[in-house]
């Protein structure tokens, strides 16, 4: 049988939590001698191969691409982890949320104090993701198993429950590694 397979994400979010992943340091060998990394900004592969293990998401969902992904995410993870405070909460791009769409397209690209834009017209190439009304947090999206917080989580605690979850244990994080006072 061969490794267990994670795929990661990043969504709406800074991608904090994966460098946070990545300080796991010198464990990131011992990491990669227990999986694969499939779908992941760790190793450039754009597309899952099959079915993973666990699937980190970051960020939550401020478009209709971010969604998207995350359903294609829960589809193909057996467990899906919400990893930092944008995908449990929506973080600072949920800030937005307190403000009418239109008007933050509007400061964004026409009335802002550094805007040059003589067509005053809003981006809207069928390239770009449309913008959804809000910033959903992941669970709002799809069913999440697991959340870690933090902005970021440290990189201890995403040590801890990865091992955890690749050694079939149960995810049960001492305080010292969840707390935030």
């Amino acid at each position: 049988m061969g490794k267990a397979k994670i795929a990661t994400t990043s969504l709406a979010g800074c991608f904090g939590c994966h460098m946070s992943l990545l300080d796991i340091d010198e464990r990131i060998l011992e990491l990669i001698e227990l999986v694969d990394f499939d779908k992941s900004p760790i190793d450039d592969i754009k597309t899952f191969s099959g079915r993973c293990l666990v699937g980190l998401v970051e960020g939550g969902c401020c478009n209709e691409e971010n969604v998207e992904v995350l359903k294609s995410f829960r589809e193909h993870c057996e467990i899906l982890i919400s990893f930092g405070d944008c995908a449990i909460m929506g973080g600072i791009p949920a800030m937005r949320n307190t403000i009418p769409l239109q008007e933050c397209l509007d400061e964004a690209y026409i009335n802002g104090p550094t805007v040059y834009n003589p067509s005053g017209e809003v981006p809207n190439d069928p390239e770009i993701p449309l913008l959804l009304n809000r910033v959903y947090p992941a669970h709002e999206v799809v069913r999440i198993d697991y959340h870690l917080p933090g902005c970021p989580p440290p990189a201890d605690t995403i040590w801890e429950a990865l091992v955890a979850l690749l050694s079939n244990k149960p995810l049960d994080l001492p305080y010292e590694l969840i707390k935030y006072d």
